[in-house]
């Protein structure tokens, strides 16, 4: 059986039997379940590269990325299980909305990975919009008026970024189409890339910035990142996980094949400069942003922007290091970012708050949730030994050899928002402790797991590893 088929049956096949489903706490239970058994089929690949068909692709760019975003959702799965058991019975979300969670985030994970395996850019553009419109679904779960008020934001917002990136898949098409003809070929990205070079350079400059500007619509870029705080913050923590962890990496993984296109063709603009100045405004304004954040969700939804924002500096800048470095805070900032959302969840069930000036003294009152608040936040703000420093520092010494007036905004922008993280930490960790419940030890271990893959990667990068990074660097030139 062909890996890929399997590794979208589970996830989808789940989605249908959870929504028929009525108990909670089972249904907690098999999404645990499917999330692992996903993970599971998403090895698959590393034993038996499938061959590539005219909608489904599995490559050196995608094989990675695919393992890594079955593993983030399997370890969110384990602590939504927890967290909305926990919801349910203190009155927070009717126990009837569950089935329906439950469904849309198999969906989700469904939505995500077809993205990430799809050859045909239609199916590509289908798959995130479905993505969008699960994730719209659970942002608005809790039914509140914030909530509802978030949701028809995220859906507004991405919906006109998805109607962007439409019409810029369909100049690609009509890029496409003189050269290869009509139909599902001028359709198939990897039949595409070899004849790129034909196409009409005008049509493909045109459809790029269509497709950055609605796909970076997903990814959080600014100007274009206003749904992002508010659907972090009024849904449910677990999805607040997977959108940082997971939405966004794809979102800026079909960004990056168009720009595998576009760098075939000699005469197409480089999209180098577009991204460099998306990347910076990111960083810049969320680094500035964190400073006023009250609310510990949306502190770390614009902490998302912010490195999305580097990432895509990154990108921008183009080379073998500079490439590897963007791959490289992809995956450490997946890993991380999920990390702290688990963190953020037990402590708003804990305190019974988002609010930042009620939480305080974590690591003398809950020390265990306490501490792991501190090292996600260490993490996060690229200190060694942790895998962030690691690809951070890739990204500043290739941009101070190349362009040194752009590494100096960048640098500017890493010192601001390590400033407001700092700030923050001081008063949620430290001082006088107040009283609340308490986190077990068992719910914390995806929380742990992460910081260890973290960890690991700042001190010592596996050889297959690395490899990987390389190649990719190489094909996205």
């Amino acid at each position: 059986m062909n890996p890929v088929h399997l590794i979208l049956a589970i996830p989808a096949g789940a989605a249908v039997l959870l929504a028929l489903l009525p108990g909670y706490r089972l249904a907690a239970r098999l999404n645990v379940v499917a999330a692992a058994a996903t993970l599971g089929a998403s090895v698959a690949p590393f034993f038996h590269r499938p061959e590539t068909t005219p909608l489904l692709l599995i490559d050196d760019f995608n094989i990675y990325l695919i393992l890594l975003t079955a593993f983030v959702a399997f370890t969110t799965s384990l602590f939504s299980a927890r967290y909305v058991i926990h919801e349910v019975t203190t009155g927070r979300l009717p126990a009837r909305y569950l089935r329906f969670y439950h469904a849309m985030y198999q969906a989700f994970c469904f939505t995500m990975l077809l993205a990430l395996t799809a050859n045909n850019l239609g199916v590509m553009w289908v798959a995130i919009e479905g993505a969008t419109l699960t994730t719209v679904l659970m942002v608005g779960l809790y039914r509140t008026h914030e909530a509802l008020e978030a949701a028809w934001k995220y859906f507004i917002l991405c919906g006109v970024g998805i109607a962007l990136a439409l019409f810029g898949t369909t100049l690609m098409y009509l890029a496409a189409q003189p050269v290869m003809g009509e139909g599902m070929p001028a359709m198939t990205w990897s039949a595409m890339l070899p004849r790129v070079g034909a196409f009409s350079p005008a049509i493909l400059n045109l459809a790029f910035v269509f497709l950055l500007v609605g796909y970076g619509t997903k990814v959080g870029l600014a100007p274009l990142h206003a749904w992002l705080p508010d659907a972090h913050a009024e849904g449910p923590t677990p999805i607040s996980a997977v959108l940082s962890g997971l939405l966004l990496n794809v979102a800026l993984y079909v960004v990056l094949r168009y720009k595998m296109l576009l760098a075939g063709n000699a005469q197409a603009v480089a999209p180098g400069p577009l991204m460099i100045t998306m990347g910076l405004a990111s960083l810049l304004l969320a680094s500035f942003m964190l400073y006023r954040r009250r609310d510990i969700k949306r502190l770390f939804a614009y902490s998302s922007i912010e490195h999305m924002g580097i990432i895509t500096f990154a990108f921008g800048m183009g080379g073998s290091l500079a490439n590897f470095a963007g791959l490289l805070h992809m995956t450490m900032h997946s890993l991380t970012k999920s990390a702290i959302f688990f963190a953020v969840g037990h402590i708003s069930q804990v305190k019974g708050t988002q609010k930042i000036a009620e939480i305080r003294g974590l690591t003398e009152s809950q020390p265990l949730l306490g501490w792991a608040l501190v090292i996600g936040v260490i993490a996060i703000a690229g200190l060694p030994p942790f895998g962030v420093f690691t690809s951070e520092f890739l990204v500043l010494t290739t941009s101070f050899a190349r362009a040194p007036l752009l590494a100096l905004l960048l640098l500017a922008g890493l010192l601001v928002g390590f400033g407001a993280l700092m700030l923050r930490l001081q008063g949620l960790a430290f001082g006088a402790g107040e009283g609340g419940g308490k986190a077990s030890s068992a719910a914390l271990l995806p929380l742990f797991l992460h910081f260890a893959l973290v960890l690991c990667a700042g001190i010592y990068l596996p050889g297959p590893l690395v490899a990987w990074f390389r190649t990719v660097a190489r094909l996205l030139g």
